[in-house]
C-alpha cells in the first residue's frame, strides 16, 4: 500500500426529510391519534354504560307498570308480575344455544289479573325438550309469581340481516312483539316490552331462565393503544427513511 493513501472516510447520516413524505406522514399520524383519541371516548362511554346497566339489573325489582311508564330507561330493570300461565300458546324462540348446547328460548304469555297479558323468554330448552309434553314439570298451571328483566323487543341487528318470523308454523327468531301477540292471540296484550325471567324461577329442568346476560365487550382501550402505537411506528419509519448519508473522502 502506498504511504501517501489514506483510508476512505464513510459520512455521517443526517436526517434531511423531503416535503411530500413529511406531509403524508403528518397527515398519517395525526388520523392514527384521532382514531386513537375516538377510542379513548368510547371507552369513558362504554364503561359508563356497563356500570349503568349493572346497576339496573342488580336493583331491586319493581312494578310492570313502573317499567312501562319508561320502557327505555327501564330496560334491564327486574319486575316482579303475578299471573297465569297460558301454555297452550307457547312460541319457541329458535337458534338459541346454552353452553354450546343448540335449543330453544321458551317465550309464554302471562295472564295479569288485570287483562294484560305480556310475553316472558322463561328460558332456555335443548331440542330434544322443544315438546312441552316433555318437560311439563317446569309448565306450572295456577298463579305463579316472578321476576324478570325487562327487554324492549325488536330486532338489533343489521336490517339487511334480519330473519323472517313465520307465525304461521309458529317459527320465531327474533322478539317482534306485536305480531307474537296477534298470532297468539291475546287481549290487551303488553308490546312495549318483554320479560326475561332470571334464574331459578320455574320449577323442572326446563326451562332454565336466566338467559339475559348484562355483558357487552369493552375492547376500546386495545383499539387505542393499537392506534398509537400505529402512529408511532408511523414516525420511526418516517425517520429512518428520510435520513441521508454524505459521503466524503
Amino acid at each position: 500500500m502506498s504511504q501517501n493513501s489514506q483510508p476512505v472516510k464513510t459520512g455521517q447520516s443526517r436526517f434531511r426529510p423531503k416535503l411530500l413524505p413529511s406531509l403524508l406522514t403528518l397527515l398519517m399520524v395525526a388520523v392514527l391519534i384521532g382514531l386513537g383519541a375516538w377510542q379513548l371516548e368510547r371507552l369513558e362511554w362504554k364503561t359508563a354504560l356497563i356500570a349503568d346497566l349493572q346497576q339496573r339489573s342488580t336493583a331491586a325489582p319493581i312494578t310492570l307498570d313502573a317499567a312501562l311508564a319508561s320502557p327505555q330507561t327501564s330496560e334491564y330493570r327486574p319486575v316482579r308480575v303475578t299471573g297465569r300461565w297460558l301454555h297452550d300458546r307457547e312460541m319457541p324462540l329458535l337458534a338459541r344455544t346454552y353452553r354450546g348446547e343448540p335449543g330453544l328460548h321458551v317465550v309464554t304469555p302471562l295472564a295479569l289479573s288485570d287483562g294484560r297479558r305480556l310475553l316472558v323468554n322463561r328460558g332456555w330448552a335443548p331440542l330434544s325438550a322443544q315438546d312441552p309434553a316433555l318437560r311439563s314439570e317446569g309448565s306450572p298451571e295456577g298463579i305463579v309469581t316472578l321476576v324478570g328483566l325487562a327487554r324492549l323487543g325488536g330486532w338489533d341487528g343489521r336490517e339487511f340481516l334480519r330473519p323472517e318470523n313465520d307465525p304461521s308454523q309458529n317459527t320465531w327468531l327474533w322478539m317482534d312483539l306485536p305480531l307474537m301477540a296477534e298470532a297468539a292471540g291475546l287481549s290487551q296484550p303488553v308490546t312495549e316490552l318483554y320479560l326475561s325471567a332470571l334464574a331459578d324461577q320455574h320449577p323442572g329442568r326446563y326451562p332454565i331462565g336466566g338467559q339475559t346476560r348484562v355483558e357487552l365487550n369493552n375492547n376500546h382501550l386495545q383499539y387505542a393503544i393499537t392506534w398509537f402505537t400505529l402512529a408511532a411506528a408511523a414516525v420511526v419509519v418516517f425517520v429512518l427513511s428520510q435520513r441521508r448519508r454524505s459521503d466524503s473522502a
